[in-house]
């Protein structure tokens, strides 16, 4: 079986250890090295892989954000797990759109870095529970209009009808089919149909990954 190597990059130690402890029980994960500073990552990389990088916001040196930053201009495919005592939006918004696949806040890492490590691994965005709910209330309260909906490249959302993006709004909201039938005046076929679009144009699973995409694309 192959191993998913793991490189941890954190400015506590004990952290690093507790984390070494934790993956060390797993089969198919094997930690192959550490940094305590985010320079110290840059130079590790030049020279070596690691198919997941698990690495801490705030470092010595060069920061977690700066590490980031260098993979994305040097259009660097490292797939990272950000670490961090804040599990503020803005923060995980600021993260994921220069390349982070996962969130993790420190004092949940130790239960959710096996799974994280795994999915992240698979190309998955992992986010652990709270966090997914940060994510999903922020995109609830958003009060966009259509017109808003642009991403960067002035592409997102913009192959959407205005009924889909009624629609949107509302499964954003929590609402069920039958609900979303009755508000709208349509048909639950209707509503499924317009569903399946939404998840095909998005290219998201669930209302979870609508939350994501739009913090990806600057629309919270």
């Amino acid at each position: 079986m192959k191993k998913i190597k793991v490189y941890i990059a954190d400015d506590h130690q004990i952290l690093i250890d507790g984390i070494i402890a934790v993956l060390s029980s797993e089969e198919n994960i094997e930690v192959v090295g550490f940094s305590l500073n985010g320079e110290d990552v840059l130079k590790w990389f030049k020279t070596n892989t690691a198919d997941v990088l698990i690495l801490d916001i705030n470092m010595p040196k060069v920061d977690g954000i700066a590490v980031l930053q260098n993979f994305f201009n040097n259009n660097f495919q490292q797939k990272v797990i950000v670490l961090s005592s804040y599990d503020d939006v803005k923060l995980i918004k600021e993260v994921l759109k220069i390349g982070a696949l996962g969130f993790l806040a420190k004092k949940c890492a130790g239960e959710n870095i096996v799974e994280a490590i795994n999915k992240v691994n698979n190309g998955e965005q992992y986010f652990e529970k709270s966090i997914q709910q940060k994510l999903l209330d922020t995109f609830n309260t958003h009060k966009s209009t259509s017109k808003e909906f642009v991403s960067q490249d002035g592409s997102f959302f913009s192959s959407l009808t205005p009924r889909e993006l009624d629609v949107l709004q509302l499964i954003a909201k929590q609402y069920n089919t039958k609900e979303i039938s009755d508000q709208l005046h349509i048909s639950v076929n209707t509503v499924e149909t317009h569903r399946k679009n939404l998840i095909s144009k998005l290219n998201v699973k669930n209302v979870v990954g609508l939350a994501i995409y739009a913090l990806k694309n600057n629309l919270v």
